[in-house]
């Protein structure tokens, strides 16, 4: 089965002997940061640093001609990815043999939401979230489509297709700064509400689907206040009717669920009229359509009609392969993300049957987080893994 790791830029450049050695780990491919948010980051190995801090979210080659004129644009890096370090990186690796895809996070920009908070999701309290742009707004939704064609695609020879990130909703649940909101658990309904946006264009879009806004911040205030309590509502869309009644929660899941999909298409057509032939386009994704974050909520079967395949969070288990695999064609491609840092919650030690129990449940190639991050011992494992594997 066909292994690929993820990585940053500032893990290769400036170390002439990380190629090789990644190589030397038996994966095939590399999914290399493009366009990422801010970040602290381990380089255990490098020669020249051992932490990477990436002050704000940015792109990590020279942004184009494209943005001219445009407010919302993506940020160039700082020293911590100066110049065009995605092509150095790119470069390097494909010499050592590997092919490269790019990594491109979309809707997590927290510097964005700071200069333009009006992009940011808001709640029903009025909170906005910084780090969360809202992705009904349509200039919002014509940058991240822009931003995906060109992190994506990048020119030359050393990309040959992409992984996209965060293509769809982001609430409330992210480790922003200091986090300090575990002091009451929430659960996956409160996760729900408290990610409910309230900006002007899903306002809009609550009314469309029938519902009052104010009336419907009212009722997810009101939902919320047993949780707020210590109450228990359990998990599942059950609970999110429990808290805000079955006909309420119906209509937001319909904007929020319309508004993810054709961001969905509208991102990968515009990756793929960029893209030469046979680029390969996936997406990090959570098959329970109404899940925020990163691995976005997506209809198993419509997403593997509209992108090549999908990358699944597989770490503590691989469940979540099998709604994608109950509606996967032959030629899509559904990789488990396995995390092998063992600092981070991984298992390196456990990779093989790891692997072996996604590949039962579909997977038909791997992503290992992170081999940039993951120390000597865990890379050694990962090795040990890979080369039982062929």
């Amino acid at each position: 089965m066909k292994a690929a790791a993820f990585l940053y830029p500032w893990d290769v450049v400036g170390d002439p002997d990380a190629p090789a050695r990644l190589a030397d780990l038996g994966i095939r491919q590399v999914t290399l940061a493009s366009a990422y948010h801010s970040t602290r980051a381990l380089t255990p190995r490098h020669p020249r640093h051992r932490v990477v801090t990436a002050a704000h979210a940015a792109v990590l080659y020279p942004p184009g001609d494209r943005w001219s004129g445009r407010e919302l644009r993506p940020y160039a890096a700082g020293d911590w990815a100066p110049g065009d370090a995605y092509g150095e990186a790119a470069r390097a690796l494909r010499d050592a043999g590997l092919d490269v895809h790019s990594w491109v996070v979309l809707a997590h920009n927290s510097r964005m939401g700071a200069e333009h908070p009006a992009t940011s999701v808001v709640n029903a309290y009025g909170d906005r979230y910084p780090w969360a742009p809202c992705i009904a707004q349509p200039a919002t939704r014509a940058y991240l489509t822009a931003l995906a064609a060109e992190a994506a695609v990048r020119p030359g020879e050393e990309t040959r297709g992409t992984e996209l990130e965060s293509c769809g909703w982001y609430g409330l649940a992210h480790l922003h700064a200091h986090d300090k909101i575990g002091g009451v658990t929430l659960g996956e309904a409160g996760q729900y509400l408290m990610s409910l946006c309230f900006c002007g264009s899903c306002r809009e879009g609550y009314a469309g689907q029938g519902l009052d806004p104010d009336e419907l911040a009212f009722a997810v205030r009101g939902g919320l206040e047993p949780v707020w309590r210590g109450g228990e509502e359990g998990d599942g869309w059950p609970a999110v009717e429990k808290l805000l009644g079955a006909d309420r929660a119906a209509a937001t899941r319909a904007w929020r669920e319309e508004t993810a999909r054709t961001l969905q298409e509208t991102v990968v057509a515009a990756v793929r009229a960029a893209a030469p032939t046979g680029f390969q386009v996936l997406l990090h994704a959570d098959p329970v359509p109404y899940h925020c974050g990163a691995n976005a909520g997506v209809d198993p079967g419509h997403i593997l009609s509209v992108a090549d395949g999908v990358v699944v969070p597989c770490t503590g288990g691989a469940h979540l392969l099998e709604p994608f695999a109950a509606r996967a064609g032959d030629d899509a491609v559904l990789a488990a993300n396995l995390t092998v840092v063992s600092g981070m919650g991984g298992s390196p030690a456990t990779l093989a049957a790891d692997a072996a129990q996604a590949a039962e449940l579909g997977a038909t190639e791997l992503r290992l987080y992170h081999a940039g991050l993951a120390s000597d011992t865990d890379l050694a494992h990962v090795a040990k893994a890979l080369s039982h594997a062929k």
